[in-house]
């Protein structure tokens, strides 16, 4: 009975429905209607406010003032929060954010077109560098142009959703459609700034590519009346055009590359003196080198250095890469090397607690510090545990080897100064006079002058200080080596003094004439005696002298 009248109800209800389903088809229409009309008039204001936004910027960032290009961003931003994927508001905030020189900004904002940031395999946390990806792939515009749908028959029903409607007015609010090669010039500059020299050598190709070509393509549409070369809003100063500046700054990046590669062959096949002379030029160029691409560069020539025997201008080196980048781990791995090759065993151990302390945050955070587009010079994420493991295997010999001889551990100061054992005076005092004038702590923070300090790198002012009390440990380090070594050099030609003073003495001792036995006891009998004696000594000399000017001797 119940099962009766639950078919029955059920029958029912589906009777109403199938009755009444055109009344309720209207309804729902006329329900889709109010809402993308709804929808529509928000995307109308959406884009009116964005239109404003944009307007107000390009007129501040007209004026290349750096306080309202600064408001000029703010404007940007909120027009980004209305429309993330404004291609006009995107492309004047990179500029913008370029011109106010905040070039980590640039890069964190168009991290997917660097070409170190593209993901290769599947090991965590790890990367590498794919640089001939980037340039042979097409540009993605999907990412910023929506994909336009098909046209559909007039007599079909289609009611319009929201994400529909929202990609039409983003399309419509593309004031440059099809242009993209913006992202790989301004891209490319701040990739220059931050140090990353292959990455930008390969975005400012890329972009001046895609730019010739877009500059054919208008040419050819446009006819010779109405024909205008494209300026960009935020240009360059001067003269120079966006291609040249990117022509400029790809031939100095590339001069850049050719005399590091150059230095890195000569430090691989163990020419000391070519490694040293190719890193000093990139690194005492006339024009400004980035300072993140600068650490690599101090590195690499405190190993050539090393391979030279100059240990003193190697620890320099690593002291300079650390004042510019405080975390460069392998500017701390090869000070702490070259400390214990000299014998500086507790400054050794203090940069190796630093070093691990790094490793602790790294394998805590699960990536290497700062950002992923971040040069780390050859550090990877899947070697650090293990060079964890190594490195706490080594604290722990040097403390032990330090608690074994009671902290008192002798320095080599000889190779620390680069003196043979058993130099001279002379040798020690040239020796010292050349490392004194060139480790002066006056004149230590001179090189932050010729780098360009990006804005995810510590100011200018905190380098030069850290530059300043690093090579004032080294001076005062060399200063005690050469009081010790004058010292025991003091002590060697005191000792080969009274040697050879001993052997002169002996020497004339041998040359002395033998007198005879009569002639010691009668000098030494009695006063007569020797009274005697001198009287006839001086008698035969007076006999001699009356003689001589004559010029023969009588013979008896």
């Amino acid at each position: 009975m119940l099962d009766l009248t639950t078919m029955a109800s059920s029958e029912k209800k589906k009777h109403w429905w199938v009755s009444n389903r055109k009344v309720i088809f209207i309804c729902v229409l006329l329900l889709w209607q109010k809402i993308d009309r709804h929808a529509y008039s928000v995307f109308l204001l959406t884009a009116q406010l964005v239109g404003k936004y944009l307007r107000e910027a390009r007129d501040l960032v007209a004026t290349r003032e750096h306080s309202n290009v600064f408001n000029a961003v703010g404007l940007l931003d909120a027009a980004l929060a209305l429309s993330p994927r404004h291609e006009a508001a995107l492309e004047l905030k990179a500029r913008s954010l370029l011109f106010l020189r905040r070039f980590r900004e640039v890069a964190d904002m168009l991290q997917d077109y660097i070409p170190s940031c593209a993901k290769v395999g599947t090991g965590e946390g790890d990367s590498s560098t794919s640089v001939g990806s980037a340039a042979s792939a097409p540009l993605n515009e999907e990412r910023f142009f929506p994909r336009r749908e098909k046209s559909v028959s007039a007599c079909s029903f289609r009611c319009f959703s929201i994400a529909d409607l929202k990609r039409k007015v983003l399309a419509g609010l593309s004031s440059i459609p099809g242009e993209g090669h913006w992202r790989y010039l301004v891209l490319g500059h701040a990739c220059s700034r931050l140090g990353l020299m292959e990455d930008a050598l390969v975005l400012l190709q890329t972009g001046r590519r895609l730019a010739a070509a877009a500059s054919r393509r208008r040419s050819v549409s446009s006819s010779g009346d109405s024909f205008i070369s494209f300026s960009d809003t935020v240009g360059s100063s001067g003269a120079a055009t966006e291609s040249e500046s990117a022509s400029q700054l790809i031939s100095h990046i590339k001069l850049l590359l050719r005399r590091t590669s150059a230095a890195a062959a000569a430090l691989e096949v163990g020419a000391a003196s070519e490694a040293v002379r190719h890193f000093s030029k990139v690194l005492d160029g006339r024009r400004g080198v980035p300072a993140a691409y600068a650490a690599g560069c101090f590195v690499g020539r405190a190993s050539a250095h090393r391979l030279a025997g100059r240990l003193a201008e190697a620890i320099a080196d690593c002291n300079r890469a650390l004042a510019v980048e405080p975390s460069c781990i392998t500017a701390l791995r090869t000070r702490a090397d070259l400390l214990e090759a000299v014998g500086a065993i507790l400054d050794c151990l203090r940069d190796l607690d630093h070093l691990k302390l790094l490793y602790d945050s790294i394998l805590r955070d699960g990536k290497l510090p700062g950002p992923s587009w971040r040069p780390h010079h050859g550090v990877r994420y899947r070697d650090v545990a293990t060079e964890h493991r190594a490195l706490t295997a080594r604290v722990q010999q040097l403390k032990n080897q330090v608690a074994a001889t009671g902290g008192l551990v002798d320095v080599d100061y000889y190779a620390l100064m680069g003196v043979r054992r058993g130099c001279t005076k002379s040798e020690l005092e040239r020796a010292n006079l050349l490392l004194m004038l060139r480790h002066k702590p006056e004149k230590s923070a001179a090189f932050v002058e010729r780098l360009e300090f990006g804005d995810d790198h510590r100011d200018p002012d905190s380098a030069r200080d850290q530059a300043k009390m690093s090579a004032t440990i080294l001076y005062r380090l060399l200063q005690k080596g050469y009081s010790r070594i004058t010292a025991t050099v003091m002590e060697q030609e005191a000792a080969a003094a009274a040697v050879v003073e001993r052997k002169q003495v002996i020497r004339e001792k041998n040359s002395m004439p033998i007198k005879s036995n009569f002639l010691l006891e009668t000098t030494t009998s009695s006063p007569t005696a020797t009274a005697l004696f001198q009287g006839m000594f001086c008698r035969d000399i007076t006999a001699a002298g009356s003689v001589l000017p004559h010029g023969a001797i009588p013979v008896k």
